[in-house]
Order: structure tokens, then sequence, then C-alpha cells
């Protein structure tokens, strides 16, 4: 029987090793690669194909929550379980609509990581207790008042939420085209329309609301 692959994403290499040595304590599961970008993430599992994808929200290029979009976009069998410091009711909310099977906070990960795992292998759904609260109280209730913020966030494309954290991480607009692979002038139309979008005047404005909503670490 052939072993459970798995795709570890994070740009920290202490917290890598740690869940590689909670993982391997299966001796059924290999991890198969690791990522330290959003980006790695995505050429690491279309190239590996993995079982499971354990992915941090915050990684630098492309954080995780538009990391994850791609994966499951691309690679429909594979499930992403989301690994994170933060347990607000809009990341969890954005973290489901993004498409992952599951959501354990790191602070858990020692207690739940195998578990978990072990769930969205199976294609079942698992959460923490904190964010089971959370999916019950927030989730589940979405006639409820979303958020300004949450309602611009989800006015953007992909394309320009990959914009918004490149920009809040200090890219030029040169580097912005080289990232995606763009010219400079699409990259211009892009940046002039996220701003527009989000209602933001300066560049210091979208770092802000890219620290805000967990897009980039502070």
């Amino acid at each position: 029987m052939p072993k459970m692959r798995i795709l570890i994403a994070d740009d920290h290499e202490v917290v890598r090793r740690g869940f590689r040595s909670l993982l391997e304590t299966r001796p059924e599961w290999e991890v198969c690669a690791e990522a330290v970008t959003g980006r790695e993430a995505v050429e690491k599992a279309t190239q590996h194909n993995p079982d499971v994808v354990v992915m941090d929200i915050s990684m630098p290029e492309l954080n995780g929550l538009e990391a994850t979009r791609q994966i499951v976009k691309a690679l429909p069998k594979v499930e992403v379980l989301i690994l994170t410091m933060h347990d607000s009711e809009e990341l969890v909310r954005e973290v489901l609509d993004a498409g992952a099977r599951g959501y354990v906070l790191k602070s858990d990960a020692g207690r739940d990581l195998v578990a978990a795992v072990d769930a969205v292998r199976r294609h079942k759904p698992f959460f923490t207790s904190r964010v089971s609260e959370i999916v019950l109280d927030g989730y589940l209730k979405r006639n409820s008042h979303t958020g300004k913020e949450g309602i611009r966030l989800s006015r953007l494309t992909p394309r320009e939420r990959e914009i918004v954290q490149l920009l809040a991480e200090g890219k030029s607009n040169k580097e912005v085209a080289v990232a995606l692979n763009i010219s400079v002038k699409t990259a211009e139309t892009h940046r002039a329309n996220v701003m527009n979008k989000l209602g933001l005047h300066s560049v210091t404005e979208l770092v802000r609301y890219a620290v805000r909503n967990k897009i980039v670490e502070p």
C-alpha cells in the first residue's frame, strides 16, 4: 500500500522540522516536500501531487489563503489543512471559502496535528475546539452582518489579492510585474484597480489594510 504523501508549507525551518517529526511518527505517512513561500507551495504541490498540504497562512510572496485557492483549483483531490496563530471569525470564513478542509491553531498543533491530517486525508473536516466555536457562532450564521473590510476583500480577484500582498511587502511595480510574469503597465493597472476597490490612497494605507486582514505579518 503506497504511503500517504504530505507537503508542509511554512516559512520557518524550525516549525517545518517540528511538523515533520510529528507527522512521521506515522510509518504509513511521508513528507514528500517542503515549501517556504506560498508560490513555492503551489509549484511543489503541482510537482509532487501530495495527498495533504499542511499550510501556514502567513507566507511570503503569496499568502496561504491564495496558495490554497490555487492548489485546490489545480488539484481538486488534494486536501489542505491550514495552520495559523490567528482565530478570527473573518479568517475562518476566508479559510473555508478558499477550499481548505481543516483549520488548526499552531498552539494546538502538538495535540491535534496528526488527528487533523488523518481527518482531512479521509476528506473529513477538522477544526480545533476554539475554531469549532467560531464556526458554530459565526460561519453558520452567514446572514449576520459582514464587516465592511470583509466585503471589500471579497470584491478583489485572486490576482488582485496577490497584488495587495506584493505591494504590502514593499515590492515596486516592476518587481510585481516580474513576480507575476506580467508587464509593468499591467501591474500598474492592477495596482490602480486595487486602490480604487479598497478605497485606499497610499501604500501606507494598503500596508495597514494588509496587516489587519492577515494578508501579511506586521
